[in-house]
C-alpha cells in the first residue's frame, strides 16, 4: 500500500453561493478532479432560490459513485451578505487552511493543491500564509490574461499599500490564524482586502512565516462582486487604507496611482 507522504496537511475550500447555478458547475467540477486526497469542499449557500442546491447535492452523488476521497460538507441557512457566510465558512472549517473559491473561480490544475501540500511540508515551520499567482478567465473559463497586480516574492503586510498584490483566491490561510479574525460586516464590497491586511498583521505579531508558493494557484472570474460595484469598493479601499496606513500616505499613494494611469495613456 502506498503511503500518504502528507497526511496532516488538510485543506478547506469554501465556496460562498447563492443562486449561483450559472457559475458553480466550473468550481465543483475544479475541486472533484483535485489530484490531492486530503480535501474538504466546504460550500455554504444563502438558501438560493435556484438550481444551486440541485447541482450541489449531483455533485455530492457523483463523488460518492466514483469513490472521489474528498470530503463534503454543507451549510445552507440565511445570511448578511458575502463576508457573512465566509466567517461561517472559518467557523466551521475541519482542514489546516482555508482558501476562498468563489463559484466560476477554479483551482488553477488538477495537481494544484498537491504541490501546495508539497510546498507546505517542505518547510520546517507550516507557513501562516501560503500565497501565489492568479490568472483571470472570463464566464466560459478560457484564459483572458495574467493579473496585473504580481504577487511580490515576499509578502508583508504593508505590501498591500501598493493594492492588492495577492489574488484573495490565491491566499490560503492556516485556521487557527483565520480565526483570530472574521471579515468586518462593515465593508461590503472590500473586506477581504482588510481581513488580508489583518491576517498578515496577525502572522507578523506571531512571528510566523508567510510563503510564496511560486505557482499559479487559481483562475478568477473577472466578473465576481467587487468587479460589478467597481466604484463601490474603490471607496471602501481607501477607507480601508486610511485605517491601515494613514491619512497621508493613502493620500500620497492615491495620486501616486493617478499619475501612474496618466502615464500609460
Amino acid at each position: 500500500m502506498k503511503q500518504d507522504p502528507y497526511p496532516n496537511i488538510r485543506f478547506t475550500i469554501a465556496t460562498v453561493t447563492y443562486n449561483a447555478e450559472k457559475t458553480l458547475q466550473r468550481t465543483l467540477d475544479s475541486v472533484a478532479e483535485q489530484t490531492y486526497p486530503h480535501i474538504e469542499h466546504l460550500i455554504v449557500d444563502g438558501c438560493s432560490k435556484d438550481q444551486t442546491m440541485e447541482m450541489v447535492h449531483r455533485y455530492v452523488d457523483a463523488n460518492t459513485v466514483q469513490d472521489i476521497p474528498h470530503e463534503i460538507h454543507m451549510i445552507r441557512e440565511p445570511d448578511k451578505g458575502l463576508y457573512d457566510a465566509m466567517n461561517k465558512a472559518i467557523e466551521n472549517a475541519e482542514g489546516n487552511y482555508i482558501c476562498f473559491l468563489n463559484a466560476g473561480d477554479t483551482l488553477h490544475a488538477p495537481d494544484t493543491l498537491t504541490r501546495m501540500a508539497q510546498v507546505i511540508a517542505n518547510q520546517k515551520r507550516k507557513p501562516a500564509i501560503v500565497y501565489g499567482e492568479t490568472d483571470l478567465v472570463d464566464g466560459n473559463g478560457t484564459f483572458i490574461r495574467h493579473r496585473r497586480l504580481q504577487a511580490p516574492k515576499k509578502l508583508q503586510w504593508r505590501s498591500f499599500k501598493w493594492g492588492m498584490l495577492v489574488c484573495h483566491q490565491s491566499f490560503y490561510t492556516r485556521i487557527d490564524i483565520a480565526r483570530k479574525e472574521h471579515y468586518n460586516l462593515d465593508y461590503r464590497f472590500s473586506s477581504d482586502y482588510d481581513w488580508c491586511i489583518r491576517i498578515m498583521k496577525q502572522a507578523a505579531k506571531l512571528k510566523e512565516p508567510i510563503f510564496n508558493s511560486q505557482q499559479i494557484l487559481t483562475d478568477y472570474l473577472s466578473e465576481g462582486l467587487t468587479t460589478q460595484n467597481h466604484r463601490d469598493s474603490l471607496q471602501e479601499r481607501f477607507q480601508i487604507m486610511v485605517t491601515h496606513f494613514g491619512w497621508l500616505p493613502t493620500v500620497m499613494q492615491h495620486i501616486w496611482f493617478v499619475f501612474r494611469a496618466f502615464l500609460k495613456k
